[in-house]
């Protein structure tokens, strides 16, 4: 098993409640994301979507998809969404939300491992195009939001914008 601790930061010059509602609605990622190929909701959650179980498939610039289940473990609105994964990769993802002068910051840290046998076979050669090929999809992410959102988004020094 190969084990990779992703972060992400998102600077996003939008209102939290958009920004918030955008990531928190992941099955219309895929009218905006450009590398989530396809979300299916599995099981619905509870009343604030706790116990909600996705499907994800994502494509980056690797010949590759992954496919994963996510499963929705907390929920405090406006603030956090966490979820475990399983299925080719394993672990867990945390995104938090809050307010920095004037701008909506958005951390997503993703600590997970591999199940599949040829990830983990090429672990040891390939885990710099890995983590290469996560940030692409990151900033397919910022690219697709700062369109969905009518915003900049800031990622690792980029600025995306909506045009």
């Amino acid at each position: 098993m190969a084990e990779y601790r992703f972060s992400t930061t998102w600077r996003i010059h939008a209102p939290l409640p958009a920004v918030w509602d955008a990531i928190f609605h992941a099955d219309v990622w895929p009218t905006w994301w450009k590398s989530a190929i396809r979300v299916v909701e599995i099981e619905r959650g509870g009343v604030r979507g706790v116990g909600a179980l996705h499907r994800y498939t994502w494509k980056g610039a690797l010949p590759y998809q992954l496919t994963f289940d996510m499963r929705v473990i907390r929920i405090e609105p406006l603030r956090i969404l966490e979820g475990q994964a399983s299925g080719a990769v394993e672990g867990k993802g945390v995104w938090s939300f809050s307010n920095h002068e004037g701008c909506t910051i958005v951390r997503y840290n993703w600590h997970i491992h591999t199940t599949t046998w040829w990830m983990n076979w090429l672990a040891p050669l390939a885990c710099r195009l890995f983590r290469w090929n996560h940030d692409v999809v990151m900033r397919e992410g910022a690219r697709g939001l700062a369109r969905r959102l009518g915003a900049n988004v800031k990622m690792d020094g980029r600025t995306f914008s909506p045009n």
